[in-house]
Parts: structure tokens; sequence; C-alpha cells
């Protein structure tokens, strides 16, 4: 390394400082050294002093800077190094966690580089241990999590009465919403912005809060028995509320109620112990149907969002107009009774499928995660478009029979296959965003994940919670997944 005349006169002058403050062991080496570096001593400085007030150039080489109290510079210098040095390796882990991190949103490798991604090497975006974030503030089981659309927002209910929300990346406490006078049993954001969240409660009442303001803005009241669960119904295709959302129209409620554009969704679905299934409209507030197909507690709800499926005309034009199984916003529902109904969401609720096989009750349901909000589907049909109706078809469960079983809606529905990897009751479910997984807990304390294609169990977490793991929430597109538990904590995930 090649130093400047400067620098090698401020490294002269620090060793030779440095050897006179070692004391009187050191001074013939002081002396020795400055004779042969050239630094100035205090009398050399004297003469230099004197010299300098008649050279008016001022560029004696041989006057330097000394340290100005508080030790020798070489001594303050050489002691900043390993602080430096471990700042340095602080920041560059902090570089790589915000990598991992946000890798997803350009598709690029764990480092952050998008072009050094081996073949073989996606991200899977599947959780793996440790947890990033040990969530503690509940004072009982924690029934129901639930993940912000937008936001690093993660939502939480608990068996003691309050909803709690955090900061997921964080892992920081954001606010408590009070308001259930017993067990919360459900949580859910509203589609799109996640303006609102809905929650569920052994009170029999469903309450709407603004997540803005913090606020409940709407009670809702009609079931007989203990609500098991609520979800925001997914909008049909071509709803109008849904383009007075995106021209970002002013959003006023009417009266009292909650105005669809903002909400996203007309209405929200809840499961009770009733035997009922009760769809809500949130303008008026009131009960707008009830199904009551079930012979016993229903306990679980799924929804799965629109499709626009786009056929070329015989013109070669593009239409809209056939309704497939596949187009349909869907309301999945089971529980006692140990069978699944699925719904259509929107017109008249009809039913689409009866799934049969668990042996015991199905305590958890679950669609493909991905938005609510209609998708559009343009792909030309081929083999692959087939398969990717397939996946968008698929809906998962878990049972108290210990197993999680993967079933297709399509042509009146199917089982696919069946999973025996738990050793005690399957508590929640989830189908992977790629469709290529299944992700499960349950009250052996696991997290199980299964590989659809290999029909087997490739990944289990053990004693994800130190007690039962009770619920499961998963974004669609950021790599976070949570999880609720018996020992009153949410846990983070992070997903590699």
């Amino acid at each position: 390394m090649v130093l400047t005349e400067r620098q090698r006169s401020d490294l002269h002058a620090g060793i030779y400082e440095y050897l006179l403050s070692r004391g009187p062991d050191f001074a013939v080496a002081a002396e020795a050294f400055a004779a042969a570096s050239g630094v100035a001593t205090e009398d050399t400085n004297n003469n230099d002093d004197d010299k300098n007030k008649n050279t008016e150039n001022g560029d004696d080489k041989k006057k330097t800077r000394r340290s100005t109290g508080g030790g020798p510079i070489l001594e303050k210098k050489w002691t900043a190094v390993p602080r430096l040095q471990r700042r340095v390796l602080e920041l560059e882990r902090q570089v790589a966690t915000n990598a991992r991190l946000h890798a997803h949103r350009t598709g690029g490798a764990a480092d952050g580089s998008t072009n050094n991604m081996m073949p073989g090497r996606e991200r899977r975006m599947l959780p793996r241990p440790p947890a990033m974030h040990t969530l503690q503030s509940h004072s009982a089981v924690v029934t129901s999590v639930t993940l912000h659309p937008v936001y690093t927002m993660a939502a939480s209910a608990s068996e003691d009465g309050k909803i709690i929300l955090w900061d997921h990346e964080s892992g920081e406490y954001l606010r408590t919403l009070r308001g259930h006078t017993n067990v919360v049993t459900s949580v859910d954001f509203s589609p799109g912005q996640g303006k609102f969240l809905a929650s569920s409660s052994t009170d029999l009442t469903i309450k709407i809060w603004d997540v803005k303001e913090f606020t409940c803005v709407r009670t809702l009241r009609g079931h007989d028995h203990t609500i098991s669960c609520v979800r925001f119904v997914p909008p049909p295709v071509g709803a109008l509320f849904l383009e007075k959302q995106q021209k970002n129209n002013t959003n006023e409620a009417t009266g009292s109620g909650i105005d669809p554009s903002d909400a996203g969704s007309k209405f929200v679905v809840t499961a009770s112990r009733d035997a009922t299934v009760k769809f809500w409209d949130l303008e008026t507030g009131f009960c707008d149907h009830t199904i009551s197909d079930h012979s016993d507690w229903v306990r679980c709800i799924a929804v799965r969002g629109a499709k626009s499926i786009i056929v070329g005309s015989s013109k070669g034009k593009e239409q809209e107009g056939q309704v497939s199984s596949s187009s349909l916003a869907l309301v999945a529902t089971s529980g006692n009774d140990r069978t699944i109904y699925v719904y259509d969401a929107n017109d008249k609720r009809a039913k689409v499928c009866e799934l049969r096989g668990h042996d015991h009750v199905v305590e958890a349901l679950s669609f493909l995660c991905s938005t609510l909000l209609p998708q559009k589907d343009s792909s030309a049909p081929s083999k692959s478009s087939s398969t990717t109706t397939s996946t968008w078809d698929y809906l998962a469960s878990g049972s108290r029979d210990r197993t999680v079983r993967l079933w297709t809606v399509a042509n009146g529905g199917s089982c696919l296959m069946t999973f025996r990897a738990h050793e005690n009751w399957v508590r929640g479910v989830l189908v992977h965003p790629s469709g290529n997984h299944i992700i499960s807990c349950g009250d052996d304390r696991s997290i199980r994940v299964y590989d659809i294609k290999s029909n087997r169990c490739m990944r289990t977490m053990e004693d994800a919670h130190p007690h039962f793991v009770t619920s499961l929430s998963m974004h669609p597109t950021l790599p976070i997944m949570v999880s609720g538990g018996v020992d009153h904590t949410v846990k983070c995930w992070q997903l590699d």
C-alpha cells in the first residue's frame, strides 16, 4: 500500500509519540526512530515555529500533527480499527438478512443477486427453523393468526378475549383491539388493501375493525351458539365496487355501513356451533343468507377468489363468458360432521360439491394461498394451463384423525392424496402459493411440509412450539409465515 507524504508523516509522528509515552525504557528507541524518520522532536518543533513565522508558503514537511489529549494518536487509531471491523461485519449481516427477506421481489438469489442463480436452486419459500421472532403478549391460548395483505402486520386472536396486532418484520407489538367479552376464535383481514379486520367470538358476535383507526365499526349478531370462524367473501368477477376502488374514488361509508370498495368485499361468511353458515352484508349489517346443510358444529371455513377465464372465439377475438369451477369464487366449510361442503361464494350460493373421507372432526381447510381479488388467466389452453387449473382447484383439509388430505373441487370433487405424518390432531393446514406443497401443524407440536408431487413429508419442524400448534397463516407473496400455539405465543418463520 502506497502512503502519501502527509500520511507517512502522520504515521511516523504517531509511532514516535507512542514510544515517548512508554517511558524512559523506550526513550533511546524514540530518539533513534526520530533521527531515522526525520520526525520533528520538541526542540526542532520550537525551531520550526520560529522558522514558520518567516516562511510564507508554510510547506515545512517536518511539521506534524500531534495528539490533542487522551492518549497517543496511534493507540486511538489502533483501537478504532476493531470497532470499525465489527461494525462492517454487522452491516454485512444486516444486508444479507435484508437480501434474503426481499429477494422474492426481484426473483434474485438469497444474497440479493440475480446473475448467480443456479438451475435447481430457486427459492422454494418454505419455513425453516429457528423462528425469526417469538411474539409474547397474550395471556391465554392463541386461537387464530392472519397476515395483512399489504403491510408487515400480523393479527392474533386468543382465548384471553384480545386481538393483538404485530409487526412481523421487526417483531414489535403494535396495538391491542379490545371489544369481545369472551374467547376470540378467528380473525381475517379484508382483501385488497386490508383496511378492515373481521373477528369472531364465543360471545356470539362478529366484529369488523378499522385497521387504520383501531376501532370497531360494526358488530354483527345472529348466531345461536359459538362462532368458530369468519372470513371475507371473495368478490365476483366484474364487481362494480372493485371498479370504483381501482379508479381511486373517494370512499364514503353508506350510513353506518361499510363501503364494499373500501373493504374489497361485500360480504363476510361465518361458521358456528349452531350448525349453520351465514353470509352477512357489510353495508346493512344484516344476515343475507343462511346455509343449514351441516348436521353438527361447523368449525372451519376456507375461501378462494374468482379467476376470469378468457376464451378465444371462432373469430380469433378474446371474450369472457364461459364459467367453470376454476373461475368461481368458492367457500368451503366443514366441522364435526366430517363432511366438506363447497359453495359458490356469490349469486345463490349453490353447492358445488361434497367431499367425504375423514374419520374424525375436520379442524382446518385451505385453498391455494393467493389474493382473494379476481384474477385474470389469459393463457391459451395447453398442457401447462391444465396443470395450473388443477392447482387452482386444490383444497387441503386437516382432521383429528391425524391426516392431511388434498382434494380437487373440479368435476364434482375427489380426494387426490392423503398424508399420515402427524402423531396427533391436525389443527391447521395451508396450500403453498406455488401449489407444490402443503404445510400443516398439530397437537404433536410440529409443523410439517409435504411435497405434493412425491406424496411425502419432506420437512418436519419438531417442537415448533413448546405446546400444541393451533393455527398457521402464510402471506401469498412475502416470505413470511406465522403460527400460534397453546403456549400463548405467536412465532414468525422466514421462508427460504
